[in-house]
């Protein structure tokens, strides 16, 4: 290899340049978390702005900015943000765990996907595929969602996957979340990539979601199998009864389920676990996780639940936190305790 010095900068040959791009696409590929080819678009969750606390504090206070125009406020709104994530926990998380955002199809259509594991492990690690919350865009996991809801859970030794659904992030697409409709295909998918994960026990695979991520989680358990133990936060069970709780969210199944006038009833109790209690595996576990405060989905959702699974034998727990709401944030670290000894029993 022949470098020759010039007095502006450095003359490299052609024949460096190729070895170099050669190290470069190995390393590329050497970096990825899922080694699929079915899994593309794999990229570094901490690329900028989230490459340092720094810059992602500085790109959200000009999105601030834009919306705030006190200055007072504006120290308000950063000082929250600093409460919430803060320097020393984001570079605790960037030391420890790699994460990546990833594309990969269902039923022909391009899904967005997440996977985050921790960086050293003394063996093979537990996995849990996590159900996020929201429909369409609104809910889809972001970083900020990243590193406060899921980091702390993999920081304590998980590698956990999920699924945005079809549509989400996505203006191109053609097909759309249908909260709990073919989008159950979008989790179940998951499920064939576990295997290609360094360091991850396909043996022991759990599953967890909130809010509506609840509703997925019960539907998925349905059609996958080898899923070992599941836990929901503030989830459905009744949709049906649910709307006598917030009858706004009809607005919701209006505009995400298909067909949803003409069989309004059908395709509520189709995604009602409340309604198949008989179906579950009494060999799958379920924690129950709800603030009886929660103004979103109903505390009777988890109880009625709970009920049913008493009747019809099927283990679990069920953990209700008084006053606290739809996000738990009176008991934040608490539920993270209690879902992480959950899975850490029976996984």
């Amino acid at each position: 290899i022949r470098i020759v010095n010039h007095r502006h900068g450095v003359h490299v040959t052609k024949h460096l340049l190729a070895i170099l791009l050669i190290i470069f696409s190995f390393s590329s590929q050497a970096s990825n978390l899922i080694n699929d080819e079915r899994v593309t678009e794999q990229k570094n969750c901490f690329s900028w702005p989230f490459t340092d606390y720094d810059s992602w504090r500085s790109v959200m206070e000009k999105k601030f900015k834009r919306k705030i125009s006190s200055e007072e406020k504006l120290k308000q709104t950063l000082s929250r943000f600093d409460s919430r994530f803060g320097k020393e926990k984001f570079d605790l998380y960037k030391a420890n765990l790699s994460c990546s955002t990833f594309e990969y199809l269902v039923d022909g259509n391009v899904v967005k996907g997440y996977i985050i594991k921790p960086i050293v492990s003394s063996g093979k690690l537990p996995v849990l595929i996590y159900n996020r919350g929201g429909n369409g865009n609104f809910g889809g996991v972001v970083f900020g969602a990243m590193m406060n809801n899921l980091f702390p859970i993999a920081n304590e030794g998980f590698v956990i996957i999920g699924s945005q659904y079809r549509g989400t992030f996505n203006s191109d697409s053609i097909v759309q979340d249908e909260f709990g409709g073919s989008d159950i295909n979008d989790v179940i998918a998951l499920m064939d990539f576990i295997p290609s994960i360094e360091g991850a026990d396909e043996q022991r695979i759990g599953m967890y979601g909130a809010s509506r991520g609840g509703m997925q989680t019960h539907l998925a358990v349905k059609k996958a199998t080898n899923i070992k133990a599941i836990a929901t936060i503030s989830g459905q069970s009744d949709l049906l009864k649910g709307l006598t709780y917030r009858p706004e969210m009809e607005n919701v199944y209006l505009h995400r389920i298909p067909n949803y006038e003409q069989n309004k009833v059908t395709e509520l109790n189709k995604r009602s676990v409340l309604n198949w209690v008989n179906e579950l595996s009494p060999s799958i576990p379920i924690l129950l996780i709800h603030g009886d405060n929660d103004k979103r989905v109903s505390v009777k959702h988890s109880m009625d639940l709970a009920d049913a699974l008493s009747t019809n034998q099927i283990p679990h727990k069920l953990v209700i936190y008084p006053e606290d709401d739809h996000f738990l944030n009176k008991n934040k670290e608490t539920a993270e305790k209690e879902l992480v000894n959950w899975f850490k029993d029976y996984l």
